[in-house]
Order: structure tokens, then C-alpha cells, then sequence
């Protein structure tokens, strides 16, 4: 009986995440997508963010459609409560 650690070996990407990969930046990119908050505006006080109280969550705004996270910010960004934007 062999003691080697084998892990299995990590997969390579493939034309199809390549493909997604640019897809996503292009529209991160158009909607200036951060991953940090801008002031206190953040995904999870947006209208948008399907799951307020979640660390990730559906983004269900037209111009973007993507799992984000309750720190990030857009500008889409719209107030959840109806107040004004911190900017």
C-alpha cells in the first residue's frame, strides 16, 4: 500500500469558459461592476439583488442578469428603500 498524496489533477479551461469569461468582463465592464461599495451604496440595498439578506445573490436588473455578491456595487444601482444614492 502506497502513502503518495494523489489529488486529482486540475482541469484546463475550455473554448467555453474562455468564451464566458469575456462575456462576463464585457458586461462587468459596461455596468462598471466593482467589487467593493461605492459609499454606502452596496448589491444587497439595491432594488435588484433578489436575496437582501444573502451574501450572494441574483442581480435581476435587464443589463446585467448575473450572481453578485452584497458588497459590490454597479451602476445600476438602485435603492431598495427608494432613497436617494449616496454618491
Amino acid at each position: 500500500m502506497s502513502n503518495t498524496n494523489t489529488s486529482p489533477e486540475r482541469p484546463e479551461p475550455t473554448g467555453i469558459d474562455e468564451a464566458t469569461s469575456m462575456e462576463l468582463r464585457v458586461l462587468s465592464t459596461a455596468v462598471d461592476l466593482k467589487a467593493h461599495p461605492v459609499g454606502s451604496d452596496r448589491c444587497d440595498g439595491c432594488a435588484f439583488y433578489l436575496e437582501p439578506t444573502a451574501e450572494l445573490s441574483y442581480c435581476w436588473h435587464p443589463s446585467l442578469r448575473i450572481l453578485v455578491g452584497a458588497d459590490w456595487w454597479c451602476v445600476c444601482w438602485e435603492s431598495a428603500s427608494g432613497e436617494a444614492p449616496s454618491r
